[in-house]
């Protein structure tokens, strides 16, 4: 699946939610979570659809925003699965 093609519905089916209540904030997040990896990697929205495995780092970062809807976390940590797929295709590296 390319990011392009993410829906709130495909979103709302991997976090396991099964009601439309949250239906605005699960669009907000989707629209962050791609942004965020178009962000980091640097990629034009058009190369963003080449590698189908950054469709896998929206999905989990939505889930960490969904789940984790707080201003501090209790760490630094990155997740380093995330952390390794945004970088391979990260263009805009020091």
């Amino acid at each position: 699946m390319k990011i392009s093609e993410i829906q709130v519905q495909d979103l709302k089916n991997y976090l396991h939610v099964y009601h439309t209540e949250d239906d605005k904030l699960i669009t907000a997040i989707l629209i962050a979570a791609k942004a965020f990896v178009k962000n980091y990697t640097g990629l034009s929205p058009e190369n963003l659809d080449i590698s189908d495995d950054l469709s896998m780092a929206v999905f989990i970062i939505s889930s960490e925003l969904y789940d984790n809807r707080v201003y501090s976390v209790d760490n630094s940590n990155v997740n380093p699965v995330i952390e390794a797929i945004l970088n391979m295709h990260s263009v805009n590296l020091l």
